[in-house]
């Protein structure tokens, strides 16, 4: 296994980013000490985390779980989350945009956290066409769509393979922690041994034991609460191996940069100056594609950022959301 193999496979957990609601209910099970004031979230997180489950089923088996909050005629956004977690990550801005008076729009990935699997292929034209669908069956129109990781990339794949849905549903894009290409380890052997060991049942166990953290802490940035890297492991580790493998081969071989060029509607990408799962360079690379688009970093921010800096995401959702 390469070095950089090795990087890749050690920050592969990060996308399975820290299931919010657990998250904020609890401090890690491995800790003694009492939450400090940072890690405490008021009861409110409880109420919005029990939100009703809508389930919509898709042409091909597959069960998409939706959560759909706050005024049902207000302003829209809609949170994709990333490869690993649930709409649980999202949980610290949607309770701020709920707050703030927005509707708010959440789903577990294909074969994520309640969403079932389905039949069809686990790539990003699926998750576009999942993107879709919930946009279509909640009834979604003039939505900012905000995206971290692998949800940034499914909004993106949005653009690439259903531009004509893009255009019709959304008014403005948020693209946080995430690339449109190049996230290849090396090489096509690199690639395919590194989806084995994401889609390996040892990983999984390595990641429960007493030195599981390590392999998620380098995806934070300078500060780290210990709770998120607990749980950030845990929920990677439950995550169905072969789902993991199966969007990390998709992410490997993506180019959304053609797709992403004819983006027409105002777009921000916001990227934390230390995240090295994404780093600076592929927002960069985004920014130069999309025209107009508006660059965002957060200093000392790593790859988290809707639990590291909920706050500054939500801001910029809410100067999207009113243009």
């Amino acid at each position: 296994m390469t070095a950089r193999t090795r990087r890749f496979v050690i920050l592969g957990g990060a996308a399975a980013l820290a299931a919010g609601a657990a998250i904020y209910r609890r401090t890690a099970t491995s800790s003694s000490n009492p939450p400090s004031a940072e890690e405490s979230e008021p009861v409110e997180w409880e109420t919005l985390s029990q939100s009703p489950q809508i389930t919509v089923p898709t042409p091909d088996g597959a069960r998409l779980a939706v959560w759909d909050i706050g005024d049902p005629e207000a302003s829209t956004v809609v949170l994709p989350h990333c490869w690993g977690c649930t709409h649980a990550i999202w949980i610290p801005v949607a309770r701020r945009l709920v707050e703030a008076g927005y509707r708010v729009v959440l789903y577990d990935q294909r074969g994520h956290g309640a969403t079932t699997r389905g039949t069809v292929p686990l790539d990003l034209v699926t998750l576009a066409n999942d993107l879709a669908f919930v946009l279509k069956t909640r009834n979604v129109s003039e939505a900012v769509l905000a995206g971290h990781s692998m949800g940034g990339m499914t909004i993106m794949a949005l653009a690439t393979y259903r531009p004509e849905v893009l255009a019709r549903q959304a008014r403005a894009i948020i693209l946080v922690a995430t690339a449109a290409a190049n996230m290849s380890v090396g090489t096509a052997q690199a690639d395919r041994l590194a989806a084995r060991v994401m889609g390996s049942e040892f990983l999984s166990r390595s990641m429960r034991s007493s030195r599981g953290h390590h392999f998620v802490r380098g995806t934070f940035g300078h500060e780290a609460l210990p709770s998120h890297v607990d749980l950030t492991r845990t929920l990677f580790a439950d995550c169905d191996p072969s789902v993991r493998a199966g969007f990390m081969r998709s992410m490997s071989s993506m180019n959304l940069l053609e797709g992403i060029a004819s983006i027409a509607m105002p777009t921000t990408v916001i990227i934390g100056s230390r995240d090295r799962l994404t780093p600076p360079a592929r927002s960069q690379q985004m920014v130069s594609a999309i025209p107009g688009a508006h660059l965002v970093t957060l200093e000392r921010r790593g790859h988290m950022l809707p639990l590291e800096d909920p706050d500054a995401v939500t801001d910029e959702i809410i100067r999207s959301a009113k243009g």
